[in-house]
């Protein structure tokens, strides 16, 4: 499968990244899935971004892509499927469950609110996975703008995750995103009724331009089970805030691969924000760059600049950039992996699989 890594994006990375980065990254953010993972007749739309792709995102291709990307790193990951009524949940289950050692890479289930918990419990812990990833795509007996998080996790999951300590990625919903009030209440309540679940609230909370952020990260920081990752933040200023503003030992790096591998930038565009793309995918708010006017490099680089600058304006020691970039995420997601299957939690087989790294193959 083509890898669109190109001389310009290679001068980014000895530029500007590679005296910053350490020597390990923890991706916690990764949609991970085969052919196997689609119900039958399952297709993507034409400007459908997983086009790009060849209509699958697998782990060789991901590995592919971080030995062109992080040519110097070793790379760590945890990955779910495709969010969306085309997957067969079970079967996406079995594809992490496969690629997951739980000592380099981990995976979460993809979970309904109409999957009873049992059933869902089994998803998870039949194949070793350390959680769950919702998505308000499931939740189809209200308008997307309607949702809330308890639809998209009803108590019942969430009492689950909670007596096994599992981990949750939460893409919260609601037009108004992490400012929303309603999302601010149920953010804390979520990770004060179940403490012993580990919350991480994606995209910083979708908090993707400065006026989404500033003032609402203080309900999720005081919960010691909330976390951040930043998958697909790439606004320097928001990635600051987040770092002044929330515990820096609880923030994770995530990309959100494989749509960081787009070449594009997410842009603000008057208290708003857009994606801002090389190419004609339907990728959210995308804004296609019709006529060449710019060029591109990926979305992953772009993220990665975001936080570089904001690491240096907030002043970050190393020390803290290799906690947010690998250390948290991978006590994190260790700790859940050993308190489900024991210390010795990696698969028996999985000796040939459990290098994930920028410059290895799988």
């Amino acid at each position: 499968m083509e890898i669109d890594y190109r001389p310009s994006d290679r001068e980014v990375y000895q530029r500007e990244l590679r005296d910053f980065l350490p020597a390990r990254i923890f991706d916690a953010h990764v949609h991970l899935f085969d052919g196997s993972c689609l119900r039958p007749g399952a297709e993507f739309s034409a400007r459908s971004c997983y086009r790009k792709f060849g209509g699958v995102s697998t782990c060789e291709h991901y590995l592919a892509w971080m030995a062109a990307l992080l040519p110097e790193q070793e790379v760590h990951l945890n990955s779910f499927g495709q969010p969306s009524h085309q997957s067969d949940l079970d079967a996406s289950a079995v594809y992490s469950g496969r690629l997951a050692d739980n000592q380099r890479r981990f995976g979460m289930a993809l979970v309904s609110p109409h999957d009873a918990p049992a059933a869902a419990l089994r998803r998870v812990t039949a194949n070793r996975l350390i959680g769950y990833k919702p998505y308000l795509k499931f939740v189809d007996w209200k308008q997307s703008g309607e949702i809330t998080i308890h639809d998209m996790l009803p108590a019942s999951l969430m009492e689950t995750a909670h007596e096994r300590g599992l981990a949750v990625t939460l893409h919260i919903p609601r037009p108004g995103r992490l400012a929303d009030p309603v999302n601010q209440a149920q953010m804390v309540e979520l990770c004060r009724r179940y403490p012993a679940a580990q919350i991480v609230f994606a995209h910083i909370g979708r908090a993707y331009y400065r006026s989404g952020v500033i003032g609402f990260l203080d309900g999720v920081a005081s919960c010691p089970n909330g976390w951040l990752d930043t998958a697909m933040v790439n606004h320097e200023g928001v990635l600051e805030y987040a770092l002044r503003h929330f515990p820096r030992d609880r923030l994770l790096f995530g990309s959100d691969a494989p749509i960081a591998f787009l070449h594009g930038k997410s842009v603000e565009i008057n208290n708003q924000y857009a994606y801002l793309m090389e190419e004609d995918w339907d990728v959210g708010t995308s804004l296609h760059d019709a006529r060449g006017a710019v060029t591109f490099t990926t979305f992953f680089y772009e993220q990665l600049r975001g936080i570089r600058l904001a690491a240096e304006r907030a002043g970050l020691s190393r020390g803290e950039v290799e906690d947010i970039f690998f250390n948290n995420a991978s006590r994190l997601f260790r700790s859940v992996a050993q308190r489900n299957y024991g210390a010795g939690s990696a698969r028996p087989d999985a000796d040939g699989r459990q290098r994930a790294t920028g410059r290895a193959s799988p």
